[in-house]
């Protein structure tokens, strides 16, 4: 959910009139983008949990606080938003988790074509359309996925045909167009890689409900899959996590697709090895890379994951290795040479989905590992804790002394 809500969140900037948005999870990543929303103006407000009402006809441009968009990567879609709006803005650089170089270039590109120009100065990233925002062609080098989300959201009130060639494809980007043309906007082939958007005079205010996120569903399936377990996951999009379900039954765990659900059941024998290769959608997802890597820790034989998106995503190799497991890293690609078992140890929780990876890793360790960093969970999983506890893992949140939040699972 998270991946879906935060574009449509500031997707909301384009809108005048109070927008409700269900589905909304409650993790970190979102809470902060709400606050961004209401430091520049909006009125937010639940109603009840996990539906939220935003009203942005207040909304002043360039206004949003620096300290807030510094910290998470999505504050980017500002840029896309403010434009399509106010025809300008002014955007403190993003932060969220390091995975080395994450160029703006495509995006840029793309806010170009559409008459804007950028300058930088003081942190802060500027862009001005003065002759106003006009469709055009814009071709992306690589399908990235926060290039199209920032180009769909500046042209939908563009005037003339905008089309978005090499687009990603990903199921967030479809939920965002479905989200704006339920407002009145005019896009289609989103889920393709081709988008065309024809510009709008305005949009109104719509209830629209996010999708289910894909990557908790996944993450649920591997932590069924690597302690042997049966598990049924609900509100889930079985197409969009084809790909996991694939490497799963390749590796010889058995995984049954419902309607809006799906059942993983755990194999006693040892798992296969397999290899993988990040892609973009379809392909398989670099956001479900950390948390398979502990499986294939485990797998009989040697597994490869050859990343293809983002060169820093293999930082949780040291902290598996402090768990017993044996990978050689070389370049962008890790070889797991499968062990017998992993042992509980102190590992750190160095990015989102490193952490996911960790907590994986100790619901199948032998003994107690402690997880510091939990920040960074808590920005994609919402009560990761209490649902492993519902299902019978020994993990808990614990506070130390000196106030650095851990958690410990057996």
């Amino acid at each position: 959910m998270k991946n879906a809500a935060l574009p449509i969140l500031f997707a909301t900037v384009l809108v005048r009139g109070v927008c409700v948005l269900e589905n909304i999870p409650e993790v970190d990543d979102i809470a902060i983008s709400l606050e961004i929303l209401q430091q520049m103006g909006a009125k937010v407000s639940f109603r009840k949990r996990n539906t939220v009402h935003i009203d942005t006809a207040g909304l002043q441009q360039g206004t949003s606080p620096y300290e807030l968009v510094n910290k998470l990567r999505g504050s980017t879609y500002l840029l896309g938003a403010e434009l399509g709006r106010f025809g300008k803005a002014s955007v403190g650089s993003p932060g969220g988790c390091n995975f080395g170089s994450r160029p703006l270039d495509q995006h840029m590109k793309g806010f170009e074509v559409l008459g804007a120009f950028e300058t930088r100065d003081g942190g802060y990233i500027y862009l001005d359309a003065p002759d106003g925002l006009h469709g055009g062609s814009v071709y992306f080098d690589v399908a990235s996925v926060g290039a199209t989300v920032n180009v769909m959201l500046a042209a939908v009130l563009a005037d003339g045909l905008t089309v978005i060639d090499n687009a990603a494809r990903e199921p967030h980007i479809v939920d965002l167009a479905n989200f704006l043309n339920s407002c009145g906007a005019n896009i289609t082939g989103a889920g393709t890689s081709v988008i065309k958007i024809r510009g709008v005079e305005e949009l109104h205010a719509c209830t629209y409900t996010i999708i289910p996120d894909m990557i908790e569903a996944g993450t649920y399936m591997v932590a069924a899959a690597i302690t042997g377990g049966c598990l049924q996951i609900d509100s889930v999009i079985p197409k969009h996590v084809e790909s996991i379900t694939a490497k799963l039954c390749e590796m010889g765990v058995d995984v049954e697709e419902g309607d809006d659900y799906v059942i993983v059941r755990g194999t006693d024998t040892l798992l296969k090895n397999v290899n993988i290769k990040t892609l973009p959608y379809p392909g398989f997802p670099t956001d479900m890379h950390p948390q398979f890597a502990p499986l294939l820790c485990l797998a009989d034989g040697v597994s490869c994951i050859q990343e293809g998106i983002w060169e820093n995503r293999f930082r949780y190799v040291d902290e598996l290795r402090k768990m017993g497991a044996s990978i050689r890293l070389d370049s962008h690609t890790a070889t797991f040479m499968g062990v017998e078992r992993l042992s509980g140890a102190p590992v750190e929780a160095v990015d989102l989905r490193a952490g996911a990876a960790m907590v994986v890793a100790g619901l199948a360790a032998e003994g107690v590992t402690e997880i510091s960093g939990i920040q960074y969970i808590k920005r994609g999983y919402v009560d990761i804790v209490g649902k492993l506890q519902s299902l019978g893992a020994d993990i808990e949140e614990v506070t130390y002394s000196d106030f650095i939040p851990m958690h410990r699972i057996n």
